[in-house]
């Protein structure tokens, strides 16, 4: 009896270790990673709407939107997440400097190998992407936002309306 209470244990411990093993794996794992360090999954966001809109310091467009963006993430609808990410691949010290530079208050995701979102890099910028609780890109915005328009359109999303 002895002999099958030992296995036992030594069944449970592995089983244990390989859970636990699992645990700490996934708690690795993440999508994107914004300039703060912080680390986001496609699944735990799922349930929230997403914003993301891509820019860059060379369009001005781009610059004249990102007080409209800033004002965005300080009244963001419940439920919604707001991020921006440079068009142009850079180290994280230049979009640090760059979000000093430009006021930048919204968190900004650095792009890496690793960094995977719902959809592809616009052809040109502005480009605002919304995504829905689901995970999929749910409305496209080429061209210049502002706070409101973008409240506006999150609202008609919510409600079914196209």
């Amino acid at each position: 009896m002895n002999g099958l209470i030992q296995k036992c244990a030594v069944v449970i411990t592995i089983v244990a270790a390989g859970i636990a093993g699992w645990l700490a794996y996934q708690s690795t794992q993440y999508d994107f990673q914004t300039l703060d360090g912080e680390t986001y999954s496609w699944n735990k966001l799922h349930g929230e709407w997403t914003v993301i809109n891509y820019f860059a310091p060379w369009c001005a467009p781009c610059l004249r939107e990102m007080p409209e963006l800033n004002t965005l993430s300080r009244t963001l609808p419940a439920h919604t997440r707001l991020f921006a990410i440079n068009y142009d691949r850079q180290s994280r010290e230049q979009i640090d400097e760059m979000v000093r530079k430009f006021s930048i208050d919204v968190p900004v995701i650095v792009a890496e190998d690793t960094t995977r979102l719902p959809m592809q890099k616009p052809p040109y910028l502005p480009a605002t992407f919304i995504i829905g609780p689901d995970g999929d890109v749910v409305d496209t915005i080429m061209g210049e936002v502002t706070a409101e328009g973008i409240k506006h359109r999150l609202a008609q999303l919510k409600s079914g309306a196209s």
